[in-house]
Formats: structure tokens, C-alpha cells, sequence
């Protein structure tokens, strides 16, 4: 018998759907995808939305960017004031209001109440003004949010998991208003930032990281959400705040908090299917590698603090090259800090040199040594060692200071993510200078207070030579008459693009060869322009052509492991990218 999904002209109603939705195989329901820039949508809610129900729904509102015939057609006549501008117009008048803030968290609480009135605009004016902006929706400033996040909640923004909603969490994600889910990013709260336990306030990462996913990835709005699982804090000051917004009780831990985890990616693929990304945010050390580590071969998984940031650092480790030359094997690696970030990086490091090496792994992790608060982790250590920093145990006898490291490594690249501000002094970066006739110096840790040392002290202390690059931005420094500009080796660079490659391929799993894929699209973004001016890293305000690169070059890889499902494979990937991408222009309405 025929099928009765048939149209006039004999095309397939379902092959319709498909191709409705560019972006990662879902319908576009709200018209966001570059490839329906130029079709009219018709704004639905439960309805078609109109009069104050439309000016209430941040997905279609326009303010005062609807047309008269708009205004008519949707009885928003009357409620709106005469004039009718252009978004072009209402960006300016945003980013002059934005600019009147002498404080960034109130920048930041500006930049919340747009998205919640008109997500369109939040999206143009952070996509536009990148550079200005995302200090403001993500690192540094969102620390500060998510310290203050009970005092300054106004409208929940994301899905919060509690204990009390154990046995029912699958209920819970139904409660989300969008189905069709595809990206979810997911803290505990255990370790924001370099700032600690910030409980159920830890909100503020999944929600900056979804506006980044979008702005920079252009994966859509809709697809995204935000999740905090509580399960308490050790925070006393949060408990003992009249205004704190989770759970007031220490931490779960053991059984209790695997079994909660267990249900919440159990639940997680039967709602949304085998291909939604999970990114796990801000976990503490011990949880984030045992979550990895359990669901990376049954869940698409994705650690940004472990992977996202060795792979946008190993990108500038290879554009870096081209400034001091050799190749990866050639250098000798220091970190300060041995956590999820420095293992992380370690591994991807030791991972790319045996790539290109034919090296087994066991070896190439020679060439990089970590020191702990204990000191050089060396073979001595390694009972006492936690899990994850036994493959950096060397031998060598034990050294209990940075300096003494130093004088016996004799790095040729010095790695900071130890949350530890201040620890690469004088002293130490004048012992790298001494040894380095171009020292690298990637001192990593967030915020800026948290940062190992400042971008003017490296310039300064190494007489100019260093290649500095920080986690949070520095200011550029003129010494002896030249101007530097330091690199920010920001996991936004990576994690936006790295994700649009996953959902447009279809993607299952996430193979280390992907982080390796998106590392080199990322340094092959550097030209000979940046690197003139002592860049390692290409400037923001081309991120949205560095992520389809990125995405594109993922896909390619998971196509060529086989760990793509969205079949045919599309012939030019870049291009495909771009198509796929969120585009914040307004639409026409019916």
C-alpha cells in the first residue's frame, strides 16, 4: 500500500521535516538556522501569539523592531509606541545603555534581563560586540554572578535537580517547555570557577555556557539547556544566607550522589535520545574524572574543564610553534596544578606527540611533569596519589618547591591551572627567561584574581620575550616601546564549534581523536598577521568562522571513525556548518 505521507508533488511529508531541520536533523521551529533567514515564520506558542502574549515571549518579541503591518496583523497596535526601529538601531541604543554601567555585574544583570525579554537581541549584541561582551556573560564577571546569583535571581533560567527529586527525575526533565533538546550543560555547583562550592548559585555556568554555545556556535537557543544539580553544599556561607537559593544541607556524597547521577543520565537519554551532549561543568576533581571516565562509553559526554581546556591549549601549544619552533616532542612541560584542567591538558599533550611520534603514550607522558601542593609528582608519590595524577609520577627524587622544579626540569613551557593566584613570581619567571630564549608562559587559572601571574609581570620579568597567554583577559602591555597583546586561551574558542560538529554529524561518542581534530582547526585559524603581533590565538570578534571550522573539521573526524549518524555525509563540511548556525536577524512575521 502507498504511504500516506505524501504531498501534491509526491515528496515524503517526514523527508520534509528533515530538511526543515538543517541544524543537527531537529524541525526549526522558531526559524533560527541561517538557512531560513529568508522565510516568513508564523509566532507560535500554544497559539499563534499575539498582542501582549507576543511582547512577553523572548522568542519572537521585537520591541519596537515590528513593522505597522505586523503590529495590525498581531494587535499590537496601541501597545507599542509609534516608532518603529530597526534592530541595528535598538543594538546601539542597548550597547550605549550597557556602556553608562561602571560595574560589570550590572552589565551582567542587563545583558540577563535581555535575553529573558528578547533573545534575539541578546544574541545580535553579543555576537556583534563579542569582544566587549562575553567578559560580561562569561568569565570574570559571571563568578561574581554566581556568588551573588540568590540575591540577584529574578526568573529561573534553567532545569534545578534536587535531591528531593530522586525517583522522579525523568518527570522533572518533561517539565522543560522544549522537547527537542540537544546540547545539556550540567554543574553541581562543587567548583565554579576558581571560587569553590558554590552550591545550587553555580546556575550562572550552564546558563553562560548555552549563550556562548549559541553567540559563538550558533547552535540554537532552543536546543540548549541548562541544568544544576543540587545536592547540597559545604559552603557556610551559603548556608547561613537568608538568601540562598538551594539546598540547606552538606553535600551528598558516596552512594547517595552516584545514585542521583545514574538516574539523571539514565533519564537524560530515555527524554532526549542517544544523541544528546552532555557537558559536565565545574565538578570537583575526584567526581569529574569518575563521571568521564563511567559514562564517556555509553553517553555522549564531554568534560570542558578536562578536554575542552587541553584542547584549546594544546591549539596554542601548536600555533606557538611557528613562533619558537621545532615541534611538540622538542619541548619539555612544567604545569603548577595537577587537577581535571593540568591532567587534562597533560594527557592531550602526550596524546598528540605520540600521534605524530609513533611513540607509545607511556613515554611521550615523560616529557611533562606536574607539581601538586605536595610538590614535583614523581614516582616516590605515587601510593599516596590520587588516580588520575599516577601516569605523571616520573622518577625523580622529590622536590618540594616551584623553583627547585624549575632548576631541575629546565621547562621549555610552563602551564599554570593551579587556582592559585600569584605563584609564577619574579623569580620563577625570570629562571624560565634565563633558560628560554622565547619562554611560553600559559598561566591559566580563573578569574584574574585567581591567575598565576598577570600579563604585565610576564612581559616585564622576562624582558619581553615571553609567549604569555591567560585563562581570563589581560589588558595589552607596552614595554620598552612595543605594544604586547596577550593571548586568552578561553575554552569558548573550542567548546561552541566542538559541539555543532557533534550535533551536525550525529555524532554517539566523543573519541580523543575529536579534541586532537578541533586543537588543529583551531591553530590553523593563526595567521602570519597575529603572529606578528605575538598572538597564538585568532581574535574573537572571528569566532563564529573559527567554530564552523572547527565543526567542521570535528565532523570530518567522527565521519572518518565512524562515530557519525547523520548520513550522507555532507560534501563540503565548512559550508554546512554555516548553513546549520543560529542567525539573531529578525524575522518576518505572518
Amino acid at each position: 500500500m502507498e504511504s500516506t505521507f505524501k504531498e501534491m508533488d509526491g515528496e515524503s511529508v517526514l523527508d520534509m521535516e528533515d530538511k526543515a531541520g538543517v541544524g543537527g536533523g531537529v524541525k526549526d521551529v522558531y526559524g533560527e538556522d541561517r538557512a531560513s533567514e529568508d522565510q516568513f515564520i508564523t509566532p507560535w506558542t500554544v497559539s499563534v501569539a499575539s498582542g501582549y502574549t507576543l511582547l512577553r515571549d523572548p522568542h519572537h518579541n521585537k520591541g519596537l523592531a515590528f513593522t505597522d503591518k505586523e503590529r495590525d496583523a498581531h494587535y499590537l497596535t496601541g501597545l507599542l509606541p509609534p516608532v518603529v526601529f530597526t534592530q541595528e538601531l535598538q543594538e546601539n541604543r542597548l550597547m550605549h545603555n550597557l556602556r553608562q554601567f561602571t560595574v560589570p555585574l550590572q552589565r551582567y544583570m542587563a545583558m540577563m534581563d535581555l535575553q529573558e525579554r528578547n533573545e534575539r537581541l541578546f544574541y545580535k549584541l553579543l555576537i556583534d560586540n563579542v569582544e566587549e561582551l562575553l567578559p560580561i556573560v562569561y568569565t570574570p564577571t559571571v563568578g561574581e554572578a554566581c556568588q551573588k546569583y540568590g540575591s540577584i535571581f529574578r526568573r529561573p533560567q534553567g532545569l534545578y535537580i534536587s535531591l528531593k527529586e530522586k525517583g522522579r527525575i525523568l518527570e522533572v526533565l518533561k517539565n522543560w517547555p522544549e522537547k527537542n533538546i540537544q546540547v545539556i550543560v550540567v554543574t553541581d555547583g562543587e567548583r565554579i570557577l576558581g571560587l569553590g562550592d558554590l552550591g545550587c548559585q553555580g546556575m550562572g555556568i550552564p546558563v553562560g555556557k548555552l549563550s556562548l554555545y549559541t553567540a559563538l556556535g550558533g547552535v540554537r537557543p532552543s536546543v540548549c539547556l541548562p541544568i544544576t544539580i543540587d545536592v547540597g553544599t559545604n559552603n557556610k556561607k551559603l548556608l547561613d544566607d537568608e538568601f540562598y537559593i538551594g539546598l540547606r544541607q552538606n553535600r551528598a556524597t558516596g552512594e547517595e550522589y552516584a545514585e542521583l547521577l545514574e538516574e539523571f543520565m539514565s533519564a537524560v537519554k530515555q527524554n532526549y535520545g542517544e544523541k544528546i551532549l552532555v557537558q559536565f561543568e565545574d565538578f570537583a576533581n575526584h567526581n569529574a574524572f569518575e563521571l568521564l571516565a563511567k559514562y564517556r562509553t555509553t553517553h555522549l559526554v564531554f568534560n570542558d574543564d578536562i578536554q575542552g581546556t587541553a584542547s584549546v591549549v594544546l591549539a596554542g601549544l601548536i600555533a606557538a610553534l611557528k613562533v619558537v619552533g621545532g615541534t611538540l616532542a622538542d619541548h619539555t612541560f612544567l604545569f603548577l596544578g595537577a587537577g581535571e584542567a593540568g591532567t587534562g591538558i597533560a594527557e592531550l599533550i602526550a596524546l598528540e606527540i605520540s600521534k605524530k611520534t609513533d611513540a607509545p603514550i607511556e613515554e611521550t607522558r615523560k616529557q611533562v611533569w606536574l607539581v601538586d601542593s605536595k610538590g614535583l609528582v614523581v614516582t616516590s608519590r605515587k601510593e599516596s596519589l590520587q588516580h588520575f595524577k599516577q601516569p605523571w609520577a616520573h622518577e625523580h627524587e622529590p622536590v618540594k618547591e616551584l623553583i627547585d622544579a624549575f632548576q631541575a626540569i629546565k621547562p621549555t613551557v610552563l602551564i599554570g591551572t593551579s587556582g592559585v593566584g600569584r605563584t609564577f613570581t619574579k623569580e620563577v619567571i625570570e629562571a624560565m627567561a634565563s633558560f628560554n630564549e622565547k619562554p611560553i608562559i600559559l598561566a591559566l587559572s580563573n578569574p584574574t584574581s585567581q591567575s598565576e601571574c598577570t600579563a604585565e609581570e610576564a612581559y616585564t620579568w622576562s624582558e619581553g620575550r615571553a609567549i604569555f597567554c591567560s585563562g581570563s583577559p589581560f589588558e595589552s602591555v607596552e614595554y620598552d616601546g612595543k605594544i604586547l597583546v596577550p593571548g586568552q586561551a578561553n575554552n569558548a574558542y573550542i567548546f561552541p564549534g566542538f559541539g555543532l560538529g557533534l550535533i551536525m554529524s550525529g555524532t554517539v561518542r566523543v573519541h580523543d581523536d575529536l579534541l586532537l581534530a578541533a586543537s588543529e582547526a583551531l591553530a590553523a585559524q593563526v595567521t602570519e598577521e597575529y603572529y606578528a603581533k605575538g598572538l597564538i590565538y585568532p581574535p574573537f570578534s572571528n569566532i563564529r568562522k573559527i567554530s564552523a571550522n572547527i565543526a567542521a573539521n570535528v565532523a570530518a573526524k567522527s565521519y572518518e571513525l565512524g562515530l557519525a549518524s547523520r548520513l550522507p555525509r555532507p560534501k563540503d563540511l565548512v559550508k554546512h556548518a554555516e548553513s546549520c548556525m543560529y542567525t539573531p536577524v529578525y524575522r518576518s512575521y505572518r
